[in-house]
C-alpha cells in the first residue's frame, strides 16, 4: 500500500552539552490524512566545516490511525546532506508497531515545499 498525507511539526532545541559537537532537537509532528496521529522523537543532528554538507539521526514514536487501525510504531532516520545532496532514508523499526498495528512494515519519503511538510509512506499489514 502507498498512502500520502501532510504533517505539522515543531522541533525544539534542546541545551548543548560540553564537549559535543552534535546538536539535540526534540520532534513533535501531527500527520493527517490516512495515517492521521501525532508523533513524538529526538534528533542528532551535526554540520561540517564544508558548506551544504550535514548529517543528522532520529527516532520518533508514532501513535496513530492507519487504514482504521490504531497503535504505533517507531520511525528510524538517517539523513545525510552531502555538498547540498540530500539523501534521507526514513524506515519503521522492525517489530516495533504495536495493538492493531502490530506488524507493520514500511518506509516513508518525506518532501518540503514551499514550507509544506508532505509524507509518502510504502506500507505493509498483515490481514486482519
Amino acid at each position: 500500500m502507498q498512502i500520502e498525507g501532510t504533517f505539522d511539526v515543531k522541533l525544539t532545541p534542546q541545551p548543548a552539552v560540553e564537549g559535543q559537537p552534535w546538536g539535540r532537537q526534540t520532534i513533535s509532528k501531527t500527520f493527517h490524512g490516512p495515517l492521521d496521529g501525532t508523533s513524538k522523537g529526538e534528533m542528532l543532528a551535526v554540520m561540517t566545516a564544508v558548506k551544504g554538507s550535514a548529517g543528522y539521526v532520529a527516532l520518533e514514536q508514532v501513535s496513530a490511525t492507519l487504514e482504521g487501525r490504531k497503535g504505533s510504531f517507531f520511525l528510524q532516520h538517517s539523513g545525510l546532506m552531502n555538498k547540498g545532496t540530500p539523501t534521507l532514508n526514513v524506515s519503521v523499526v522492525p517489530d516495533s508497531a504495536t495493538g492493531e498495528l502490530a506488524g507493520l512494515q514500511g518506509t516513508m519519503t518525506i518532501d518540503v515545499t514551499g514550507g509544506q511538510h508532505r509524507y509518502t509512506f510504502n506500507y505493509q499489514l498483515p490481514s486482519r
